[in-house]
């Protein structure tokens, strides 16, 4: 009887922990991913480059055609120019899962013209919560 009781006491105790915990890690993600979405409207390298891993990989579809694209070609391109207006931008964040020092998150980039579904998987590299890949599908209004 006693084992029951430490043991309910136990999962009583730890439940709001662990779900306190999860709430701080997709916090942190959701600054990696805010990091994502800035440097694209900032035109900002240095935010995209601590968004993601420099061997992350872009894939999906522009049009018809399936592309790989290299983190270093995609930031290069995205990086250059002027700020876009971010009035014109509208970026979100669905849905993020956590399991130990991965992630998977889905986000909606409303853009002139065009909807990007993004699924970014993440990884906590040193502490700190970084995309590895972004797998997009691209839908012209």
């Amino acid at each position: 009887m006693k084992k029951v009781i430490f043991t309910m006491l136990g999962i009583f105790f730890l439940v709001p922990f662990s779900f306190a915990q999860l709430g701080d890690e997709k916090e942190e993600i959701t600054k990696t991913i805010m990091l994502y979405f800035d440097g694209m409207i900032e035109r900002n390298k240095v935010k995209l480059e601590e968004a993601f891993i420099p061997e992350a990989r872009l894939i999906g579809y522009r049009g018809e055609n399936f592309t790989i694209t290299s983190f270093y070609s995609w930031a290069e391109g995205t990086s250059n120019g002027m700020p876009r207006n971010p009035q014109e931008f509208v970026n979100k964040i669905v849905s993020i899962r956590v399991q130990g020092n991965t992630a998977v998150a889905e986000t909606e980039l409303f853009w002139p013209g065009v909807y990007y579904y993004d699924f970014l998987t993440l990884v906590k590299i040193n502490s700190k919560w970084k995309i590895v890949n972004k797998s997009w599908y691209e839908k012209k209004l």
